[in-house]
């Protein structure tokens, strides 16, 4: 009898765990358009196993006049045919600016956040490295880019505070090229779940713990890296750092599931090569891939 109850309680511990996890199931949006990416045709030519190809914060490289998410990168990507992924922050004006990091200091040797500048002022006062480009403006980014590649647009909010949703959105409604939307924050996720069932959304995530365990402590961030959070937001694609391609809540959403997986960030041609199994859609930087 002890057996029994012993097995029946891991049995519904088991089922409890899958529910948490369980992504979007039931009228699930179309994933095609997401991999007809221009660059993977003129690579791998007509191969069925070609991997969608999108560039990092665009066609980059630091050390050049094309840094990270910069008009130019985004530019190389585009007239490259590589799908783009970005990142998508507001201003203190409620505003739509291209950036990725919480604070400017890297990227732009300047002091604060993004949310700390108009719009206005970070793209006067602001340069990305030593270069002369400009903070992007979001609508910039899409009328350059009008629809000829698809892309991953990252929304960056660590808050509560939803309010970039509805703008993102509200530009995106105009857009008529193909895009969809990720997040670490599931919240964001959550949002378009309720608002916008109809734009295909993603969960980002990690091995928090592993990558930074002095910064991601708690159970958030557990949760968070467990995909525990799936059952309120119902993503209809997975984001995972590829170095943990084997993680136990990945391997159920892509292998019991079937849900479209991303890997984030590729970045040399044998990374993506022992990816191709295992994820569906590539996110790379650092190298080109090259013509196979």
């Amino acid at each position: 009898m002890t057996a029994l109850i012993i097995a029946a309680v891991i049995g519904a511990v088991f089922l409890i765990y899958l529910f948490l996890i369980m992504p979007r199931m039931l009228r699930r949006p179309s994933y095609r358009a997401l991999f007809d990416v221009p660059a993977t045709k003129r690579i791998y030519g007509e191969r069925a196993d070609a991997p969608p190809l999108y560039a990092h914060r665009g066609l980059h490289d630091n050390a050049t006049d094309a840094p990270e998410n910069s008009m130019a990168a985004f530019k190389k990507a585009v007239e490259a045919g590589f799908g783009i992924e970005l990142d998508v922050q507001i201003t203190k004006d409620g505003r739509l600016v291209i950036f990725h990091d919480d604070t400017l200091t890297r990227m732009t040797g300047g002091k604060g956040s993004i949310r700390d500048y108009t719009r206005e002022e970070l793209q006067r006062d602001f340069r990305l490295l030593d270069t002369e480009e400009r903070i992007p403006s979001f609508e910039e980014f899409l009328a350059m880019v009008d629809g000829k590649v698809p892309l991953i647009i990252e929304i960056k909010e660590e808050s509560r505070d939803m309010s970039v949703c509805p703008l993102v959105d509200a530009v995106l409604q105009n857009y008529q090229g193909v895009y969809c939307i990720e997040s670490f924050n599931p919240l964001v996720v959550r949002w378009y779940k309720k608002h916008r069932p109809d734009v295909i959304r993603g969960q980002l995530s990690d091995a928090h713990h592993r990558e930074n365990p002095e910064k991601n402590k708690g159970f958030l961030y557990f949760a968070m890296e467990h995909l525990f959070t799936n059952f309120m937001t119902k993503p209809d694609f997975i984001a995972y750092n590829h170095k943990y391609a084997h993680h136990l809540s990945l391997s159920f959403c892509r292998g019991l599931f079937h849900a479209l997986t991303v890997a984030w960030t590729i970045k040399s041609e044998e990374d993506l090569a022992k990816n191709r199994d295992l994820f569906q859609i590539f996110i790379f930087d650092s190298f080109l891939p090259e013509k196979q």
